[in-house]
């Protein structure tokens, strides 16, 4: 349970935050300190603001990251005229990166070939279109590299009688190789192409969508192209709710939860943008005070708040010079 959990990922990072930051958390305790840390894992904010490695470490981590990050900028695909919610794959990858400063190109390049079947990257997409894919491209990044290099083999010819598992390193930094045949258009044949990624998924360490899934999807022509196969399993519902990081395609602007808390703080911002009348006395009327709600936020690392001080001590400097 601990291995397929992967608990001692996350309590060797937990002590690594706090050997980092021992002192600041010596002001609150030790057990305080490892209640937020897990209590945040749990609602998986845990992830904001890390380093990617971190953030693609677990299967957890990952549908964290897709969910933060939907949460997030939904309002993209939902608000505006008609165009207004249409992204390049350059655009996206900076939204990306204010949630993962360190985030890598690839991988949104990657999940903009799905979308573009391989075209040109430059390409306006949608929200929903670029998320689905995304999705498929980061949460199943080995797996993809896997499914690759079978396809170019069996688009070659040759029958592929071993399996090659990327390692999570190797798999972030590798360009995919768009397969070399003379007539790719054609695809590979869909049942000699599930036998094989069956296989796959029998023997796979990294995570793989359901075979009957995938099957399901292969099964509804007899030949597929690579980039094909991606969209369809971006496009299929039946693996979306399998993964369990996105809600249903017709659900994905609707966030009631998220909803509620900016209607809370509209009406606080509200609130206090509205001056205080006074009473007839002139003196200000004594009003209620509202508490507002305390926000539990994830535990930042300790170089967060050096950058921090930093600029705040530059700053001053700014200032002190300008006075003289």
């Amino acid at each position: 349970f601990a291995a397929q959990r992967h608990v001692l990922t996350y309590m060797e990072d937990a002590v690594s935050q706090l050997l980092e930051n021992r002192e600041d958390i010596s002001q609150y305790g030790i057990a305080r300190f490892f209640t937020e840390y897990f209590n945040s894992v749990r609602q998986g904010t845990h992830i904001l603001f890390r380093e990617f490695s971190f953030v693609q470490a677990t299967p957890h981590n990952r549908a964290s990251f897709l969910r933060t990050f939907w949460r997030c900028f939904r309002t993209v695909g939902k608000n505006g005229g008609k165009y207004s919610n249409l992204l390049t794959a350059q655009e996206y990858h900076c939204l990306l990166q204010l949630l993962c400063p360190d985030f890598p190109i690839e991988l949104t390049q990657k999940a903009a070939r799905i979308v573009l079947m391989d075209d040109a990257v430059d390409c306006l997409m949608s929200f929903s279109d670029f998320l689905f894919a995304f999705q498929i491209q980061f949460y199943y990044s080995e797996f993809l590299e896997s499914v690759a290099a079978i396809y170019q083999d069996l688009l070659a010819g040759k029958n592929p009688n071993t399996v090659i598992v990327p390692t999570s390193s190797s798999g972030q930094h590798r360009q995919r190789q768009p397969p070399s045949d003379c007539n790719p258009l054609d695809g590979v044949e869909a049942s000699l192409f599930y036998q094989c990624l069956e296989s796959l998924c029998d023997r796979s360490k990294y995570s793989c969508p359901p075979s009957a899934l995938v099957k399901e999807v292969l099964s509804t022509a007899q030949r597929l192209t690579f980039y094909g196969f991606l969209l369809a399993l971006a496009k299929d519902q039946g693996i979306n709710r399998a993964l369990g990081a996105l809600p249903d395609k017709g659900d994905l602007f609707l966030d009631p939860a998220m909803d509620q808390e900016l209607e809370k703080l509209v009406a606080q911002v509200s609130g206090l943008s509205i001056s205080a009348p006074t009473s007839s006395s002139g003196d200000t009327a004594n009003f209620p005070v509202r508490n507002s709600p305390r926000i539990n936020s994830p535990w930042k690392p300790l170089h967060h708040r050096q950058k921090m001080d930093a600029e705040s001590e530059g700053s001053n400097e700014e200032t002190d010079s300008s006075e003289n």
